[in-house]
């Protein structure tokens, strides 16, 4: 059962909710897959385990954490966004992944626009960082599209990722970057799009 503390967002497309038991067997089959090698992996089936545990707990250590990325219409997981802060973070992250064969559609995008709005309307943060790992382009893309810097004066977690610095608050609200995101997140909403070249989250 999700814990109560934890909202559900929503946008157009997806509901973000709460990581629950039988979310884990996509998380476990993401972890263990190519796609997870700038987040650490792939992992062993112990490994992928105890970082579910992980997720969950962070919500009771931090009061904030990742969700679990559903599609609205038929309630199928796609990925998890949220923010990240474990132990010897240097700073509060929002961090994303999808699962493999649900890239290019555009969830990264419209879930972790939604967490950052979350981040800074509901629970005051004033900042917020990724850690990108400095091959992982599309990563780095979608970051960039979101509005976020790499910020070299930043602190990184361990001096072999990337620290991009999202935009403050401020610089979102009502703004044409803001605008932009939104023009792009509608794009996608629309069946009949089909984006050209390399896709990307």
């Amino acid at each position: 059962m999700a814990h109560y503390d934890i909202p559900m967002l929503e946008t157009a497309r997806l509901v973000l909710r709460a990581p629950e038991p039988q979310d884990y067997p996509d998380f476990k089959a993401t972890f263990a897959s190519y796609r997870s090698r700038f987040m650490g992996g792939p992992l062993n089936a112990y490994e992928a385990w105890m970082l579910y545990a992980a997720e969950i707990g962070h919500w009771e250590i931090r009061g904030f954490g990742m969700w679990m990325v559903h599609l609205r219409d038929t309630g199928e997981t796609v990925g998890m966004a949220g923010g990240w802060c474990p132990a010897k973070w240097p700073e509060r992250e929002i961090a994303w992944i999808i699962w493999p064969d649900k890239g290019g559609k555009g969830f990264a995008l419209e879930a972790t626009h939604r967490v950052r709005r979350h981040f800074y309307d509901e629970k005051g943060w004033d900042t917020a960082v990724s850690y990108i790992d400095p091959k992982n382009l599309d990563s780095i893309r979608l970051a960039e599209r979101l509005g976020a810097t790499k910020d070299a004066e930043a602190p990184s977690i361990d001096g072999s990722d990337a620290v991009y610095r999202h935009p403050a608050p401020a610089a979102l609200r009502g703004t044409q970057l803001a605008h932009g995101i939104d023009m792009e997140i509608a794009n996608f909403q629309d069946p009949l799009f089909k984006p050209k070249g390399w896709a990307i989250d």
